[in-house]
């Protein structure tokens, strides 16, 4: 975890010397994040949206074999290799992003700007929270529509309200800094979603991926 910390300090500072501005600097260092989990992010994207586009006949066997468990989990299976899909594609390369995550996070939350270099755009100060709430008000958009874009079932819709409004409010008192890397990584994730939905095998028919 030492070596991703440092490791994100030194392209953090490499932006900056060439930005001269910190929140340039964070959104530099975001987008390289991004890039670097984009074959896990888009792993995962392609399984749930696999996931999403089986979404219909899933429900209809839960619930022609409600009453036998056994039954609905052998045709629930046979469903997922009819089409190609891991129910669990989507969890692994999930769980692979949390160590550089972790790091990026910590070292944007331990940040400390030198006086007078922490302004950026509207926010006096990168080391405090957003004044105006503009910054929180866009994690919790984009993190709603995160969330909308990767759900694979309709009863997840309480769970996406509450998340954005939850994620939203820490925002509010995270240092602006890091809420706009919030920001910008939802943004980025939200065009890569959308970008992936235009490749072959996204979206329309199903095409069985032995790779998922």
């Amino acid at each position: 975890m030492k070596f991703l910390s440092g490791l994100m300090s030194t392209i953090l500072e490499f932006f900056y010397a060439y930005t001269g501005n910190w929140g340039l600097a964070i959104i530099g260092l975001t987008l390289v994040a991004r890039l670097a989990l984009w074959p896990l992010t888009h792993k995962q994207t392609k399984s749930m949206r696999r996931m999403q586009e089986i979404q219909p006949e899933l429900t209809k066997l839960q619930k022609k074999y409600k009453g036998n468990p056994e039954k609905m989990n052998k045709e629930v299976m046979a469903l997922y290799k009819k089409h190609g899909v891991n129910p669990m594609g989507g969890c692994l390369p999930l769980l692979l992003q949390f160590p550089i995550l972790i790091a990026l996070f910590g070292v944007l939350r331990a940040m400390e700007y030198p006086a007078g270099e922490g302004v950026f755009l509207w926010l006096p100060d990168l080391s405090l929270p957003d004044p105006f709430y503009i910054l929180p008000i866009l994690t919790a958009l984009t993190t709603f529509i995160t969330q909308r874009q990767m759900a694979t079932d309709p009863k997840q819709s309480q769970m996406m309200m509450f998340m954005p409004l939850m994620i939203g409010w820490f925002a509010s008192r995270f240092a602006s800094g890091l809420a706009l890397y919030l920001v910008t990584s939802n943004i980025f994730g939200i065009l890569q979603h959308l970008l992936a939905g235009r490749q072959p095998g996204m979206k329309g028919e199903l095409v069985p991926d032995e790779n998922n």
